[in-house]
């Protein structure tokens, strides 16, 4: 005799069978709580259902139950519901393809007059041949319909073709949409636009021989929540974008000027759709995104060529300021880089420990001298003037107490020769006179400009800053 083979049941987990019983106890719940809702939806009476009368009209019954078996049989996917009607209250069996049918028969039924309820028996097939031979039909419906109609989906067509070539064509014209729009970027934003415009109006006109305009609103529907996600998405993109519209428009500077933008100093080579790129004083390239440019702060020393360079000096505190400013000023006028309107100027800043500081200021024009070289010579001239002139500049001064000592030990250094009096170190401090430098090269360094340049030059006219429009 043949062994009958044995199963051996795979072993389970205490685990596993706890998270099997789990799974089972929440779908169980679910089924109570939907269960019942959905048998409440079935047995539920219409909102505006008639008055029940006591005593139905003669026939009634039966005439309600012809009445819906004639609609059931027009009905595809209806035919097979087998209708019960006692007093009014219609039981709908039989088969049918989806929820979707039953939905159908059951609102139908609520429809007859005379209906008091309507209780729902039926089967739900879920077939596939059912469910999918409604689909083919359709599309094979659809398809007909298309064959048939090619000659308006080729006039619809054409008509788009037409309106979008005539849209890009129009937003192709440069030297238009240039003589209308302040600078090269706002005129190419009109050609898009304008580009844009065209295909959809070419949409809209399709769509309208087509008598489709209930397509493009529910896709205007859809475009607006996509737009609105992209726009989250591309928020810094879009902020950067617009940034660049306005600076093209507002132009707080131009090319090749020497600006500050949120502590970062260079020199302007131009405005891009996205940044703004300097040339830092060190030769090298500095992209800064538009929208921190729009909103940040902007020191241009280009708009203004006058510029004013200040620097301190200090002298010994037994010296006489006033003194030592006028030999300062004097030499600042003598200075041939120096603006004779603003007049230099000379101030006490403040009076330390050992030293008196003296803050010097003079203007210079940008175009003919450059500002660090002119800081430069004049600390240099100041500096050798008021050192000629018998001022001691101030050193460290540190007074050492020593216990013990005697106290006129100052005394007998002095007179042992060992430490001079303050008179006689000056006095030699003014035989050794400095030469006052002559001849200094002030002139502007103009090797990043000359950079600068170049790289405009390879650029060509990618650049949204215009030398015609003026600068705000």
């Amino acid at each position: 005799m043949a062994q009958t083979p044995t199963l051996t049941a795979p072993a389970v987990s205490v685990r596993s069978l706890s998270q099997y019983i789990s799974i089972l106890f929440v779908l169980l719940a679910i089924l109570c709580f939907s269960v019942p809702g959905a048998f409440a939806q079935d047995t539920q009476e219409p909102a505006d259902a008639a008055p029940i009368t006591a005593a139905p009209p003669a026939d009634q019954d039966r005439q309600i139950e012809t009445r819906l078996t004639g609609i059931f049989s027009e009905i595809d996917g209806l035919a097979d519901v087998a209708i019960t009607l006692n007093e009014g209250v219609v039981r709908l069996g039989g088969t049918v393809a989806n929820e979707t049918a039953a939905e159908r028969a059951l609102d139908l039924a609520r429809r007859v007059e005379g209906v008091v309820a309507v209780e729902d028996e039926m089967d739900r097939t879920r077939s596939v041949e059912d469910n999918l031979n409604p689909v083919l039909e359709r599309t094979e419906g659809a398809i007909s319909d298309a064959v048939k109609a090619w000659p308006l989906y080729a006039i619809a067509l054409i008509a788009f073709l037409l309106v979008a070539l005539l849209g890009h064509l129009l937003g192709s014209a440069k030297r238009l949409w240039g003589a209308i729009a302040p600078n090269p970027f706002v005129a190419q934003l009109i050609g898009q636009s304008v580009r844009i415009a065209g295909i959809i109006a070419g949409v809209l006109l399709a769509l309208n021989l087509l008598d489709a305009m209930a397509l493009f609103g529910a896709a205007a529907g859809s475009a607006g929540l996509i737009g609105l996600a992209v726009g989250f998405a591309l928020k810094d993109t879009i902020e950067n974008y617009v940034a660049s519209v306005m600076l093209s428009l507002r132009q707080p500077f131009r090319a090749d000027d020497h600006v500050v933008i949120n502590s970062h100093e260079g020199i302007v080579v131009r405005l891009t759709s996205r940044a703004t790129i300097l040339m830092t004083l060190d030769g090298n390239h500095l992209r800064i995104p538009n929208a921190e440019v729009f909103k940040g702060t902007i020191l241009n020393y280009t708009l203004n060529p006058q510029r004013r360079l200040s620097f301190k000096l200090g002298v010994d505190a037994a010296d006489d300021p006033i003194e030592a400013s006028a030999a300062g000023l004097k030499a600042m006028r003598s200075l041939k880089f120096l603006l004779d309107e603003p007049k230099p100027s000379a101030a006490v800043e403040e009076v330390g420990d050992s030293n008196i500081l003296i803050q010097f200021s003079g203007w210079i024009d940008q175009n003919e001298a450059d500002f660090l070289k002119s800081r430069s010579a004049a600390i240099n001239v100041v500096k050798t003037v008021i050192e000629n002139e018998g001022f001691t500049l101030p050193e460290p001064i540190y007074r050492v107490r020593l216990e013990g000592m005697p106290v006129n030990l100052t005394d007998q250094k002095v007179e042992s020769g060992l430490a001079a009096p303050k008179s006689q170190a000056t006095k030699t401090s003014k035989k050794a006179l400095k030469p006052v430098p002559d001849n200094v090269d002030v002139s502007p360094d103009d090797d990043v400009r000359q950079q600068v340049a170049k790289e405009r030059k390879v650029a060509g006219n990618q650049d949204l800053l215009s030398n015609e429009r003026p600068t705000e």
